[in-house]
């Protein structure tokens, strides 16, 4: 007799509709012990969610789920609330993409961990007290001084994550969900955490569903992985046969939509342009295009720019020159100061010291309203700088009734040209943020920038939570708005494959400072920093 094998987890015909739009159709896939499974997909595919559905973390009323759940042969999807309180942290635990919403801003961090071993054991203080030192340690921030005592705005994002690690295997779970762990965290960092993971993971046999973005991390850490599309499995298997060997026209489109690391072609093949390829920029190229670009007067001026907070220098004494049409990238370590930079310049912090000079001109001078119409900022997470209630045809006239751009009966036409330009359609000036993809919205983002014809705009990890797809399709975006418009940009990442692809010259930041700055290629092929140095093999370079 063959005994039927009984998965830790097993998700059986899993179906889930939101207001009747169906989110997922029939996911089934298991995890075994010991097991790191990889969720892609493109944005909206429904990894998160399906991640969520195992908690049963879907808050909204208008849920409609189907399908079975079984953890450790017991079903579960029909758990009541409590129920699932009394699984979630101690059987199953869940790492959120943003550590500063998951934490409480208002109770030290080593409360926090105490705060959920206190939840699911019965451990006495002084073994509520051990194990919090233990999980400290086991996250690598034993070096830290008083980090039980220090309250989550105080830590880095690599340190809030880390917190979030401690808290999610404080009570030795037999998975862990981590849901794009490593979004918006720089190169270094990143793969701190990922090595993390791993050590942990191996250590404990604990079994982990990562969900990603970034297919080069899931190569990385996981044994197998599930491919979605559309709420659907388009493909699974082992990690290395997916990745190596697709079997789906989909999935092999994902894989070629990355950026690729040693060539630079004009624009990037993506899904959107059926993977087109396009011709490839040359050295000499490129060389005479930088002859033209650096013989001319700079547009931006920054001179030993300074910047303190509570005592504390987060700049120091920085200075660089912006070229009318370059694009300059900027990249360092989380706390390098890449967007206090970008504060300094649109006048958000106060109390600089050094000059910022705009087409010859302190802005000290300028009118900050001027000033402002002339540099625009592109922020990292565009759902925050949407209203939600404000049609986006309507987001994007604000600023031009501001600044009394064109007449008034003009505006509209306007809108919807650039709507048009950044790949949305004419139709889609009646709609709400919320009826659009992150990809999309970040192009809406840009769209409103650009409204008011501004000289300079800063992108501030403006593509970092994009899914490698849709990042390629907003990248190509920039680029012939930069050509159609003749902007400059300010190019902020964390990610040196995009970084390497969109900027002509470099500036590596360390700790306020300017550790190296040049062309893009001579960092990237003949780095003069040790810091630097280590900043591009974190990342694979």
């Amino acid at each position: 007799m063959i005994l039927k094998k009984t998965h830790l987890l097993e998700i059986k015909n899993l179906s889930l509709s939101i207001s009747n739009i169906p989110i997922l159709e029939n996911i089934s896939f298991n995890l075994d012990e010991n097991e790191v499974l990889g969720i892609v997909g493109e944005s909206g595919s429904g990894k998160s969610i399906t991640a969520f559905s195992i908690l049963n973390l879907i808050n909204s009323k208008n849920t409609v789920r189907d399908g079975k759940i079984f953890l450790e042969g017991k079903r579960i999807d029909n758990f009541n609330e409590k129920q699932f309180e009394k699984i979630r942290g101690k059987k199953i635990s869940i790492i959120f993409q943003e550590p500063m919403n998951s934490l409480n801003p208002s109770m030290k961090c080593g409360k926090q961990i105490e705060e959920i071993i206190i939840k699911h054991s019965v451990l006495n203080s002084d073994g509520v007290s051990i194990r919090v030192n233990e999980l400290i340690e086991m996250v690598q921030l034993s070096d830290e001084s008083d980090i039980r005592e220090k309250y989550p705005f105080q830590l880095s994002g690599g340190q809030q994550q880390r917190i979030m690690i401690a808290i999610a295997i404080a009570c030795n779970p037999k998975i862990l969900i981590a849901d794009e762990p490593t979004t918006s965290i720089d190169s270094v960092t990143k793969n701190e955490i990922i090595n993390l993971l791993k050590e942990i993971q191996k250590k404990t046999k604990m079994s982990i569903i990562f969900v990603s973005h970034e297919l080069s991390l899931v190569s990385r850490f996981t044994n197998k992985i599930i491919v979605l599309l559309r709420g659907k499995i388009v493909e699974l298997g082992k990690s290395s046969d997916i990745l190596s060997n697709p079997k789906q026209q989909y999935t092999k489109m994902l894989i070629k939509s990355s950026i690729p690391k040693n060539i630079r072609p004009l624009r990037l093949s993506t899904i959107e342009n059926k993977l087109k390829k396009f011709p490839v920029a040359t050295k000499k190229e490129r060389q005479k295009r930088y002859q033209k670009l650096y013989n001319s007067n700079p547009v931006l001026e920054i001179k030993k720019l300074s910047f303190s907070y509570q005592n504390n220098k987060i700049l120091n004494s920085i200075s660089f020159n912006l070229y009318k049409g370059e694009t300059l990238g900027l990249v360092g370590e989380s706390g390098s100061g890449k967007s206090t930079i970008s504060k300094c310049i649109l006048g958000i912090n106060d109390h600089i010291k050094g000059e910022i000079i705009y087409n010859k001109k302190n802005i000290n001078s300028i009118t900050r309203k001027v000033f402002r119409k002339n540099v625009q900022l592109v922020f990292q997470d565009p759902y925050s700088s949407l209203n939600p209630e404000m049609k986006i045809g309507d987001s994007i006239i604000e600023p031009m009734n501001v600044h009394k751009i064109l007449k008034k009966s003009e505006r509209e036409s306007e809108a919807i040209k650039l709507l048009e330009d950044v790949g949305l359609k004419k139709e889609d000036f009646h709609k709400y943020p919320a009826q659009f993809s992150g990809g999309q919205r970040q192009r809406i983002v840009i769209a409103r920038a650009l409204s008011i014809k501004p000289k300079i705009i800063i992108c501030d990890e403006s593509v970092s939570a994009l899914d490698v797809s849709v990042q390629s399709q907003v990248l190509n975006v920039l680029n012939d708005l930069k050509d159609t418009y003749s902007i400059t940009l300010l190019f902020i990442s964390h990610d040196l494959s995009v970084i390497k692809y969109m900027a002509d010259r470099l500036i590596v930041l360390k700790k306020g400072r300017i550790e190296e700055i040049n062309e893009t290629d001579s960092i990237f092929k003949n780095p003069k920093s040790t810091y630097t140095k280590h900043l591009l093999s974190s990342s694979g370079y």
